[in-house]
Order: C-alpha cells, then sequence, then structure tokens
C-alpha cells in the first residue's frame, strides 16, 4: 500500500474518529523519519511518504469534509474551515521547504524544518479534535454514510 491510500484500519464512524486516527497515523509516520535519521536513504523514503500522506489528508479535509461543513452549517467564507485552510497553507509551505531539502538530501534541514511543522500540526490538530471535528460529528450525522466511501477513496 502506498502512503497516500488509506490504511484499512482507519475508523469509519464518524469525522472525529477518522480525522483524528489519520493525524495518529501520520504521527507516526514522522515518527519514523525521525528514528531513521542516522539513516538518510531509509529517513528520505519514510518522509516521502509522510509528506505524502499529509497533502493526502489536507486534501481530503480541503475538498471532501471543509465543503460538506460548510454546507451543512451554512458557514461559508469564514468560520473554523478558513482557519483550518489558512493553517494548511502554512504546513504546505513547510513541506515544500522540506521536499527542497529531500531533494538535496539534506536530511539535517528536513528534521529542522521537521520541527517547526510538527509545532503547526499539534496546534491544528488541537482545534481540528477539539473544535471541528466535533462539530463535524453533530452537523454530519445523517450524511456521513455517504461521505465516508469519499474520504476512505480519496485520491485512489
Amino acid at each position: 500500500m502506498s502512503a497516500a491510500s488509506n490504511p484499512p484500519d482507519l475508523p469509519t464512524t464518524g469525522p472525529l474518529d477518522h480525522f483524528a486516527a489519520d493525524h495518529r497515523l501520520c504521527d507516526e509516520m514522522w515518527a519514523a523519519v525521525e528514528a531513521a535519521a542516522t539513516d538518510p536513504a531509509r529517513a528520505l523514503a519514510s518522509f516521502a511518504e509522510f509528506a505524502a500522506r499529509m497533502r493526502r489528508h489536507f486534501s481530503m479535509e480541503e475538498e471532501v469534509l471543509f465543503p460538506a461543513i460548510e454546507d451543512a452549517t451554512g458557514m461559508h467564507g469564514g468560520g473554523p474551515t478558513h482557519v483550518m485552510r489558512a493553517e494548511h497553507v502554512q504546513m504546505r509551505n513547510v513541506i515544500d521547504q522540506m521536499e527542497t531539502a529531500a531533494a538535496a538530501s539534506d536530511v539535517e534541514s528536513v528534521l529542522d524544518h521537521g520541527d517547526t511543522l510538527l509545532m503547526l500540526i499539534q496546534q491544528h490538530n488541537v482545534k481540528e479534535e477539539g473544535i471541528l471535528y466535533p462539530m463535524a460529528d453533530q452537523a454530519l450525522a445523517g450524511s456521513w454514510g455517504q461521505l465516508v466511501d469519499r474520504v476512505v477513496g480519496f485520491g485512489q
């Protein structure tokens, strides 16, 4: 299975369970990058999988979850999804810098930028898991059954 595909063990019971589990998967993938720091080839390969998974996660939210929340709540053009999109831009910019470093085989820079990214991710995930995903569970209770198929099959 590629890093961008959906692992079969992610829960599909609701947005909070599903996306919080994907956060944990991304965390585990970053831990694999750090664990491989002394083996540059393995670290760079692990980083490529991590970066692909992070980008997939952002896209799943932006293309499936956020529009569904906005439609269900009527919160278009602002609110928590607007904030989350802006934070995704920040994190993508750091991932871009990490990918530039990885292309130069500069594992140390990848890890240094990773410290910044990890801080952003932690702050972001607290907001999503504490505010946005519980709101999604409530707002999408009647439609999650249709959305989960789009989320699970996203990008495949």
